[in-house]
């Protein structure tokens, strides 16, 4: 039984919410001043506190912080009859969940009951799932594929493995790279993140491996490389699909032979760090293609980790939305309707976990304090359907890869044949789907005449 603490010295205030609040099933308590109620926490603490602003000796507004560092995050409801924008903004600063002016409705006060302890449960609720994963940082996640994620975590942070994570933009690749780190012997030493997708392509050198004075043009004074930032630390190579062939060469010796010579000198300096790559794209197939260099690869990948997106994981947006809201800038007391939950379920979400925090302090913004529903959600991208050149680029990465993994060197010259027979079914079967099974407009995306799209769906039928 919920437990709630009236602060107010109107008598009649006092009596009639008691009994309001005792026949919705509470359990009510009432003090009569701020220092009587600080007095009687100390024996029986309650879950929610309805103040009055105007109290005798302590005001409501002062009180509310001893009671805060008191009882802890306990919603606070302030009421009072001498209500403006000044007390208001006042209680509100000071922590207070909500503001009601007298007079006010019964039903009113019930509602706003109501709300706080459904947010104090979900704040409690949160709070221990934090605890539950503070080994893993700030990763979330209670699914059964994010708790592979934290097994592998585990397994290889206390290793100096070279580790590949993989997967989509905004899955969290950095927060497991950091993880990695601050689980590791070297926490207490420099971690390292390094976005080559931003650095220039004609000084990517020099910021990986430094340079000395006189180098190349401007270069005015010797700098040291990130690598040598590193120095018994980690490095975190982001986007690591975007190191020009060029540069992946002298990576692999640095890797291999554990030295940087910096650019326009012929003296290697010792290097020790711990290197994790990260990227959202298949380097497997950049190998086949050939943009990417296959040793690299396998000195990089000696231990993968495979980051879910969001929409596969559809259990954790739940504990991920109100993580987020409770760490909102924007949040004074803001929470989700049941069917906001349910909305946010259903979506998408191509951008992950980034998108989902994005879309929580924009609908924490819009709402204003007040409970957030679906309308509050940023509206959702239109996304176009995939195109006949989108199809026969997603078919070629497929021949790249099959090439890769499944055939070998003398059974190159049928590629093109073998593949074609594989991939028809499947290619034909998702065709139809984004069309709607409309074979006329199918067969126009596939470039074919209608009567063999026909005869390629019968004789795979038969």
């Amino acid at each position: 039984m919920s437990h709630i603490l009236i602060i107010d010295d109107e008598e009649a205030i006092c009596w009639g919410l008691q009994r309001l609040l005792q026949g919705e099933g509470y359990q009510v308590s009432t003090a009569s001043s701020a220092e009587q109620a600080l007095e009687s926490i100390k024996t029986a603490r309650p879950e929610v506190v309805v103040m009055d602003v105007r109290l005798p000796g302590m005001d409501g507004l002062t009180a509310m912080q001893p009671l805060i560092a008191a009882i802890g995050e306990v919603p606070i409801i302030v009421i009072t009859a001498f209500g403006n924008l000044d007390i208001a903004v006042r209680a509100l600063k000071n922590g207070a969940f909500d503001y009601l002016p007298k007079p006010f409705d019964l039903d009113q006060v019930t509602t706003v009951v109501q709300r706080a302890l459904v947010h104090r449960q979900n704040s409690r609720q949160l709070s221990d799932r934090a605890a539950a994963v503070e080994s893993v940082d700030t990763l979330l996640g209670e699914s059964t594929a994010m708790q592979e994620v934290f097994k592998r975590i585990a397994l290889v942070a206390t290793t100096d493995a070279p580790v590949l994570i993989r997967g989509e933009s905004g899955t969290g690749k950095e927060l497991v790279a950091r993880a990695i780190h601050r689980h590791s012997a070297r926490n207490s030493q420099p971690f390292v993140p390094v976005n080559l997708a931003s650095l220039s392509p004609t000084l990517i050198e020099s910021e990986l491996f430094g340079h000395v004075r006189g180098a190349f043009t401007g270069a005015d004074t010797s700098r040291q490389g990130l690598l040598t930032l590193a120095q018994s630390g980690t490095v975190l190579f982001d986007e690591a699909a975007d190191i020009p062939l060029s540069v992946q060469v002298k990576l692999l010796r640095v890797l291999e032979q554990r030295e940087v010579t910096p650019v326009g000198s012929a003296a290697a300096a010792a290097v020790s760090f711990r290197v994790i790559a990260a990227t959202h794209r298949d380097l497997r197939e950049q190998c086949a293609a050939g943009t990417f260099r296959e040793d690299l690869y396998f000195r990089l990948a000696v231990f993968e980790i495979e980051l879910p997106p969001l929409r596969n994981r559809t259990t954790d947006i739940p504990i991920l939305a109100e993580h987020f809201l409770q760490r909102c800038d924007q949040n004074r007391g803001s929470y989700f309707l049941p069917e906001t939950i349910e909305a946010m379920c259903n979506r998408p979400w191509p951008g992950n976990v980034r998108e989902l925090r994005n879309a929580v302090e924009h609908a924490a913004l819009v709402a204003r304090n007040g409970p957030i529903g679906p309308e509050h959600l940023p509206t959702m991208p239109i996304t176009k359907a995939p195109e006949a050149a989108s199809s026969e680029q997603s078919m070629q990465q497929a021949v790249r890869k099959w090439t890769t993994e499944q055939m070998s060197n003398n059974v190159q010259r049928d590629l093109h044949e073998r593949f074609l027979s594989a991939a028809e079914p499947a290619l034909l079967e998702t065709i139809l789907q984004q069309n709607g099974d409309n074979r006329a407009a199918a067969a126009e995306l596939l470039g074919i005449h209608r009567a063999t799209l026909r005869k390629k769906l019968q004789s795979q039928s038969d």
